[in-house]
């Protein structure tokens, strides 16, 4: 059997963004992936009625104006990128609401006396996210080739991540808008892993907003695989990899799948060592998710809320705490933290004229089984009466259900392994390039490597850069739309 060059195994945003890197190098790629679609985390389709489209995971992709591979790939030339002037919000009861304007001074106006803060926390970031992007979203064992804004980050990471998170403010709205943000990545509060992620979606979401593709999710993952395509290579749907006889054999083959895949699909060719540090890594908790097709927009309270595409269902700072706490102890709240899209308050193709869309996650803890939709729709209620009179239809996911529907995110946890401090640095292992393992041409690809979760597409990035390097010889090439 001819050996080819590279085979890449998931079609996820990082599995197509290293097929992206490769085949512009010249070599010769072939993309596999087990459902009849490409896209992983980045699919569009019509989960409840005809008409009504629905990003099967996330709609809003803040990463996807600072990651240094879609920035080189020059996606806001191939995919229409929409950019609301609110980024994101946070109801703290029926009538009051925090809003996050992409206008950095609106949002501290709206924040009164604790608006100053907000600025002073927010500012020396918001002008300088590509450094905190450097610093984020590659390895974290080099030197940042932004220090000054690492050290900001750091510094306010710190603040947040600790018992001393509340010292800067005096009333609820600005606390609660890092609360929601914070929560994102799944974990309990105050801790560094989750103010690290809070703060650097905070900064985005003044720096440029939060971008959200028309006509859904599924047009990024289209116009990679399209660039594929464009440079000889090939993307197929349909195939199943259980092992490496599913695969042609290649000089260098990705896995875009979890540490725990890898194990399964590759057997006794795994070192031992290896395979024993695959095991320790962990899981996260997990998600719930419900996608409605509405008759109309929702009836916020607040109406302020009506524009704005993001969010964060779950009250006061205090109150975000502890619900994310009862799911790490196992528990499913009685008010759980919602994270809520209305992609269809900017996009008007997701949804018939005069009608919406609408999903919405809950955190649950990792593998739950049980069916919180109700839950869902009550915290949605409480900040928007009539809302169940809204809905047309609904599709529901457990987290057991997020699992079947894409093997890595194990047991629901749609981060691909859990976003802690020391699962940032180790991930899957400690290496200047944890990418490439022992194996000779196998890489690991997807987000339980660094930098994790998000439509960034840097793990992918990083992985192909590694296999460049160490298999081909050669150098990046020139990823940018011709002229």
């Amino acid at each position: 059997m001819t050996l080819q060059d590279v085979v890449i195994v998931g079609s996820g945003p990082n599995g197509l963004a290293a097929g992206v890197v490769l085949a512009r190098a010249g070599l010769d790629v072939t993309v596999v992936e087990r459902a009849d679609t490409i896209g992983g985390g980045t699919r569009t389709s019509e989960l409840t009625l005809p008409g009504f489209r629905h990003d099967v995971c996330s709609s809003v992709h803040p990463m996807t104006l600072t990651s240094k591979f879609f920035r080189e790939f020059q996606i806001e030339r191939r995919v229409e990128l929409l950019v609301g002037d609110i980024s994101y919000a946070q109801p703290l009861d029926p009538e009051r609401a925090a809003i996050a304007y992409r206008d950095l001074e609106r949002t501290s106006e709206r924040l009164g006396d604790d608006g100053r803060a907000w600025t002073s926390l927010m500012a020396p970031l918001v002008d300088h996210t590509q450094g905190i992007a450097d610093f984020t979203l590659s390895q974290l064992l080099r030197i940042p080739a932004d220090p000054v804004t690492a050290v900001r980050f750091g510094l306010r990471v710190l603040e947040q991540g600790t018992p001393a998170w509340n010292l800067r403010f005096r009333g609820e709205e600005a606390p609660a808008l890092l609360a929601g943000l914070s929560a994102h990545s799944i974990g309990q509060m105050p801790r560094l892993s989750t103010s690290g992620a809070g703060i650097f979606l905070g900064a985005l979401a003044h720096a440029g907003g939060w971008p959200i593709p028309r006509g859904g999710s599924q047009s990024i993952a289209d116009a990679m695989a399209d660039d594929i395509r464009a440079h000889g290579g090939r993307v197929e749907t349909g195939i199943e990899v259980t092992s490496r006889a599913d695969i042609p054999p290649a000089r260098a083959t990705l896995f875009d799948v979890s540490p725990r895949a890898l194990v399964r699909i590759l057997g006794d060719e795994v070192p031992p060592r290896y395979r024993r540090a695959l095991a320790r890594f962990r899981y996260g908790d997990a998600v719930a998710k419900i996608d409605f097709a509405l008759d109309g927009e929702v009836p916020w309270s607040n109406p302020d809320l009506r524009s704005a595409p993001t969010l964060h269902l779950g009250g006061t700072r205090q109150e975000v705490a502890a619900a994310e706490a009862a799911v790490a102890r196992g528990e499913h709240p009685e008010q759980p933290y919602v994270l809520v899209n209305q992609p269809s308050v900017l996009d008007d193709t997701r949804a018939p004229v005069g009608k919406h869309v609408l999903w919405a996650y809950a955190h649950v803890p990792h593998g739950s089984t049980r069916d919180v939709a109700e839950a869902m729709i009550r915290q949605i209620e409480r900040f928007a009466p009539g809302f169940r009179d809204r809905i047309l239809a609904q599709h529901y996911s457990s987290a057991e259900d997020v699992e079947l529907y894409n093997p890595n995110y194990v047991g629901g946890d749609i981060s691909a392994g859990a976003m802690t401090i020391a699962q940032l640095v180790k991930r899957p292992v400690v290496s200047r390039d944890p990418w490439r393992t022992p194996i000779p041409g196998v890489f690991l690809s997807s987000s339980s490597t660094p930098p994790g979760t998000g439509v960034h597409g840097m793990a992918g990035y990083w992985a192909a850069r590694s296999a460049l390097r160490h298999v081909f010889g050669q150098g990046m090439p020139s990823l940018g739309v011709a002229s």
